[in-house]
């Protein structure tokens, strides 16, 4: 790996900067998008598409990338967003895999790339809404130079919105091992906490949460001070996400081994990003298993697996 590579634990992240233009009267504005490079597979121009007959506006057809059908969704549309009649001279496609699904977006511009620390990442909370979104179409939001805003979209959403892609949670082993103790699990996403927290309680485990990696070195400091040199009896397991802002996944797990109270606890990391890239990254840091989100009978066999192995080389 190069100097110029980013480092597992190093809190980084590398964003493809994208551009959707707004046409409002005789004005043109633009917003200013990212996405994990980790999910894109490559930029491409617009090439032919095949109509979907029967499909929402904003799915602008198909076509075939090397024997691969890939459908493709006009980003503007989708958002609410009037372009601009020059806009669609430059247009572009990103190509992206997550949760192991290849979809593609239309967008006006693709600009750079952009290294960001995830402790400059916050959350879109406080956000009522941007360009026809809800805060909750928005992952994240950091300023970059000249004090514009730059939003991280929250794609796997648009992909859940078209029924191509959704969480299988019913897949559930006919002898389901069961345990006890606790699991601790981080997730910006609300949703993915209750699905997780849903499937870990079904196996035996008490959950307690955070929303990123800060929240949970917390809610470690807090687990500490009830169990103390005992913690390893209680809390069993750590599933977390990868991609959260103030603090990642990887900087998360990296923090919890280099701590001697918590270095033995096993940590399972459960992200949309589902490149070899990352998962080898995510044992780097520290990780147990890699695993994308969400297949249930994976979960449940990898997390069992994990545990078991665990609580053999306390004995």
């Amino acid at each position: 790996m190069d100097d110029n590579s980013l480092k597992v634990g190093s809190n980084e992240m590398e964003l493809v900067d994208f551009r959707i233009l707004k046409q409002e009267e005789n004005s043109v504005y633009e917003g200013i998008y990212g996405i994990n490079v980790s999910k894109v597979r490559e930029i491409i121009r617009v090439p032919e598409l095949t109509d979907l007959p029967g499909t929402p506006d904003f799915i602008e057809g198909i076509f075939d990338l090397r024997d691969v059908v890939i459908p493709v969704v006009n980003l503007a549309k989708w958002m609410g967003i009037t372009e601009p009649e020059e806009a669609k001279n430059n247009s572009r496609i990103i190509i992206t895999e997550f949760n192991n699904v290849l979809i593609g977006f239309v967008v006006h511009e693709a600009k750079r790339i952009r290294r960001i620390s995830w402790s400059d990442i916050e959350p879109a909370t406080f956000m009522s809404g941007s360009g026809g979104l809800d805060s909750n179409k928005i992952t994240g939001v950091t300023k970059i130079e000249d004090d514009n805003v730059l939003l991280i979209l929250d794609l796997e959403s648009v992909v859940q919105d078209l029924g191509l892609y959704s969480p299988d949670v019913d897949n559930i082993p006919e002898e389901l091992e069961t345990f006890s103790g606790i699991a601790l699990v981080l997730d910006d996403s609300a949703t993915a906490r209750k699905i997780v927290k849903e499937a870990l309680s079904k196996m035996g485990f008490s959950v307690v949460e955070a929303m990123d990696g800060e929240e949970g070195l917390t809610k470690l400091d807090e687990l500490y001070k009830s169990y103390g040199e005992n913690i390893a009896d209680h809390l069993k397991i750590i599933i977390s996400d990868v991609e959260m802002p103030r603090m990642d996944g990887f900087h998360f797990a990296s923090n919890v081994k280099d701590d001697g109270r918590f270095e033995d606890i096993p940590i399972v990391f459960n992200s949309s990003i589902s490149d070899h890239f990352s998962e080898g990254r995510g044992m780097e840091a520290g990780g147990e298993a890699y695993l994308v989100k969400f297949e249930a009978s994976s979960f449940y066999n990898e997390v069992s697996r994990v545990v078991r192995e665990h609580m053999k080389e306390e004995v």
